[in-house]
């Protein structure tokens, strides 16, 4: 027994029972304090090299979470060791509720190498409120906060979302703790990465993000200058549409707290929710009002502007009642005014509506990304790119298509009521002026000349034939006559000259800088000539037989009713088988026509004037 007591291995044996009863009875002696450095020893998450030379992006980083219920622990209790920290799970749904509190802890190792400063980012715009806790050189924790319902002047880090800079000194280890208060049901991203990159990408963000709002502000200012222009009213709504878009467009992607309001946190956190309802209220009664469907279905055009004006009392349920609730609010008009536009643009694209075809393509993407964006508020999936920024790339697409239905409807209504216009300045069969505009002409025709000496012709022509023609050949083959009456009229006037159907069978003239008779006289001729002329491929080839009254302004003093009196009794006066169809107001003596030669078009061409 005694060699066994002197063994070696034996003595080792005896040694380390010795040490371990030493060690127990100094945790067992040492009281709750050192039993707690090892239990924080043993918690401490995986390291975060803060490494020059590695990735510049964490995303996600590692990091141990503790959910408190009731939101009471502090931050001594939590480095002392209080709360059951676990590994993060960065694609974890939180549900914190108004009173629960996410607490993060990440382990943060500098190298001696490093000299980049690094940045902590919660890249979520509606988080409510987080603070970041760390300790100084001299050991004391200082906290730094950020989120939705704080200033963003107040921010260490202004910007779009909570943004943190470390203060890790190089060759050391540091803890920090991050507590976090949200309402909604989400996962809280977090991420690390080095202030070249975070700026890099931030530019890159501003840059998209003001290409967006560059686009929208134009196509506000080209609505506006719309609606002024051809006073309609349609484009001035779409300019109060897309503004709301815009705007709420800022607000989902913090733009707007960053730059509109930074500093009221009660409007940016109230913003967003409050935005998305009067965006969703705008865009209801806009397709509501540009399908027309008021006229096609009376019930769900009363639907969905009752569900419009219902957005001021959903505006104050939201602002007032807990937040859950009015997330709940929101995620469930939006869902009902994206299913509302596109019952309504598919109904009227069925019945033929053009605009309504485009207003569906707008809304089927947005469709998606609402119902993307509904997962992420009401946390049945992760933060991702698309639920964070489909709504508004979905938003950005809409807008131009939207502007394309606005424009159809907008030409397809002008082009009625530049054709009402028509029927109220032009005639109804030949397409030319109207009597009462014709006379307006004259008049002025007349008071330019007494004023200035503007020599000017007026002629009436009539078809004299055109009663025989009707009851020879019946109404169409009359009206067909008027029709070629007018072609072969205009092949023989310019630009300036004015026509018009002033009559059943009657047409006026007016040639201005007109000349002498003789001038008017070869232009006349040239009427009743071309009347005579047969017509290619027309069945039955009925000729033409003009009578022509005119007037010179240079040898008539008459105001324009005297004027308009004469020209029409001496046209009346002239016999259906007169040898001399042209006849001048105040002349003498007869005026014989013209010889007269054909061109290569087959009209005939005077040769000369008019011999006395």
């Amino acid at each position: 027994m005694r060699w066994l007591a002197s063994h070696p291995l034996a003595r080792c044996k005896a040694a380390f029972g010795a040490w371990a009863a030493a060690f127990t009875l100094l945790l067992w002696c040492g009281g709750p304090a050192a039993q707690a450095q090892i239990a924080l020893a043993a918690r401490h998450p995986p390291p975060v090299i803060l490494d020059d030379a590695r990735s510049p992006l964490l995303d996600p980083a590692p990091a141990l979470e503790w959910t408190d219920p009731q939101g009471q622990a502090t931050l001594a209790q939590v480095v002392a060791g209080q709360g059951g920290f676990q590994p993060r799970q960065p694609e974890r749904i939180h549900v914190l509720g108004t009173s629960g509190v996410l607490w993060l802890q990440l382990r943060l190792v500098r190298p001696t190498s490093s000299h980049s400063e690094w940045m902590i980012e919660l890249p979520l715009p509606p988080l409510d409120a987080v603070t970041l806790y760390q300790q100084d050189p001299a050991g004391s924790w200082h906290g730094q906060s950020a989120g939705d319902r704080i200033a963003v002047a107040s921010w260490p880090e202004r910007g779009r979302y909570p943004v943190f800079r470390l203060e890790v000194p190089p060759g050391e280890a540091r803890d920090v703790y991050l507590r976090v208060t949200h309402n909604a049901r989400s996962d809280i991203p977090l991420r690390i990465a080095s202030a070249t990159n975070y700026g890099q990408r931030m530019q890159l963000a501003y840059l998209g993000l003001g290409l967006v709002f560059g686009g929208l502000v134009l196509v506000i200012a080209a609505c506006l200058a719309q609606s002024w222009l051809y006073r309609d009213r349609a484009f001035l709504g779409y300019a109060a549409y897309a503004s709301t878009i815009a705007l709420a467009m800022a607000a989902f992607t913090g733009a707007a707290a960053h730059f509109l309001w930074p500093h009221s946190g009660t409007v940016a956190d109230a913003a967003q929710g409050g935005l998305g309802l009067l965006s969703a209220a705008a865009a209801i009664l806009f397709v509501r009002d540009l399908s027309g469907i008021a006229a096609r279905s009376p019930r769900l055009a009363a639907f969905a502007r009752w569900t419009g004006l219902l957005v001021p009392l959903l505006l104050a349920a939201y602002v007032l009642v807990d937040r859950p609730i009015g997330t709940v609010v929101l995620g469930g008009y939006l869902f009902l005014a994206c299913a509302l536009n596109l019952v309504i643009a598919w109904r009227a694209w069925r019945r033929g509506d053009r605009p309504s075809f485009w207003v569906l393509l707008a809304y089927l993407p947005m469709g998606v990304a609402v119902v993307l964006t509904l997962e992420r508020i009401f946390g049945l999936s992760p933060a991702s790119w698309a639920n964070q920024y489909g709504l508004v790339a979905a938003m950005a697409l809409q807008v131009p298509l939207l502007l394309v239905a606005l424009s159809i409807h907008s030409r397809e209504r002008h082009g009625a009521v530049i054709r009402e216009l028509a029927l109220s300045s032009q005639d109804a069969l030949t397409g030319l002026l109207a009597p009462h505009l014709f006379h307006d002409r004259l008049r002025q025709l007349v008071v330019r000349h007494r004023r200035h000496g503007e020599n000017a012709a007026v002629l009436f022509i009539d078809l004299a034939n055109c009663a025989r023609i009707k009851q020879q050949h019946g109404s169409a083959v009359a009206e067909q006559s008027l029709l070629r009456s007018v072609i072969k009229l205009r092949r023989l006037l310019r630009e300036t000259d004015t026509l018009s159907r002033i009559g059943e069978a009657r047409f006026g003239l007016i040639l201005e800088r007109a000349g002498t008779r003789v001038t008017v006289m070869d232009r006349a001729a040239r009427v009743v000539a071309a009347g005579k002329m047969p017509a290619k491929g027309t069945k039955p080839d009925v000729p033409l037989q003009f009578h022509v009254a005119a007037a010179l302004l240079d040898e008539v003093e008459m105001d324009t009713p005297e004027l308009e009196a004469a020209l029409a009794t001496l046209l009346d006066s002239i016999p259906a088988t007169t040898r001399r169809p042209i006849r001048f107001v105040g002349e003498v003596a007869t005026e014989p026509l013209p010889p007269l030669a054909h061109g290569e078009d087959g009209i005939p061409l005077s040769e000369g004037p008019a011999s006395a």
